[in-house]
C-alpha cells in the first residue's frame, strides 16, 4: 500500500484545493492530510485562517479519498511527520517547488500544478473590497 502526505492551510475550501488533492490521491492508496495549525499559520503569513484549525481539519476530513488528518504544528516537523504516517510520497504545490527536496532521503517529493487564477488570498481580497 502506497501511502501519499500533503499539507496545507486549507481555509476557505476551493475548487484548486479539491483538485490537489483529487490528483495526490491519485498517486497512491491512502491519503494522508497535515493541516496547518492557526499558530503556524500565523508565523508565516502574520495572520490567522479565516476558519479554526478544528473546523478545517473537520472539512478536509470530509472529502472523498482523505484517509486520515492530523494537525501540523511546525514546517521543521515535515520529516517527522512523513516517518511517523508512513510516507511514501510527499505531494506539495508547485509554489513550493525545490523547498522540499531534501525530504527525498525519506520519500519521494511531488510537486504538482496549482490551478490557475485561485487562491484562498484572492477570495479573501475579492469579497473584502
Amino acid at each position: 500500500m502506497k501511502t501519499i502526505i500533503t499539507f496545507g492551510t486549507y481555509d476557505l475550501l476551493h475548487v484548486g484545493h479539491i483538485r490537489l488533492l483529487s490528483r495526490a490521491r491519485e498517486l497512491g492508496d491512502r491519503l494522508v492530510v497535515g493541516v496547518s495549525s492557526d499558530a503556524l499559520n500565523f508565523s508565516k503569513k502574520n495572520k490567522y485562517p479565516e476558519f479554526s484549525q478544528q473546523e478545517r481539519m473537520e472539512i478536509i476530513s470530509m472529502i472523498k479519498g482523505v484517509d486520515q488528518v492530523f494537525l501540523e504544528e511546525s514546517l521543521e516537523l515535515k520529516g517527522a511527520y512523513l516517518k511517523e504516517y508512513g510516507a511514501d510520497i510527499l505531494v506539495m504545490g508547485d509554489d513550493w517547488e525545490g523547498k522540499f527536496d531534501h525530504l527525498n532521503s525519506i520519500c519521494q517529493v511531488v510537486y504538482l500544478p496549482r490551478t490557475p487564477s485561485i487562491s484562498t488570498t484572492a477570495i479573501i481580497e475579492k469579497t473584502r473590497g
